[in-house]
């Protein structure tokens, strides 16, 4: 398995739809965390994005996963990127 980093980029203007949204996607999280996919997550301070890390065959099967996001059918998400990443230290790393 692979690890990847996801940054989700928001605006202001969907934060009431995050707002409403946000126990679906919390609740999707927490079952992909307790299936060992999910490693970590959390919004970024300024409440404009947010990043997760995955651990997953590849990158195709992270953005397939991610249409599940409940967040995605409600475009609270402006962007995404995804990147490979090797943690060398660290309870992830291998």
């Amino acid at each position: 398995m692979a690890t990847f980093l996801v940054d989700y980029t928001f605006t202001a203007d969907t934060a009431a739809i995050r707002d409403d949204t946000r126990p679906a996607h919390r609740a999707w999280l927490s079952n992909l965390f307790d299936e060992g996919i999910l490693k970590a997550s959390g919004p970024y301070p300024d409440g404009l994005g947010a990043l997760l890390i995955f651990q997953a065959s590849d990158e195709d099967a992270v953005k397939e996963l991610l249409q599940r996001d409940p967040y995605v059918p409600v475009d609270a998400i402006e962007a995404t990127s995804i990147r490979g990443w090797t943690p060398v230290f660290g309870p992830i790393s291998d």
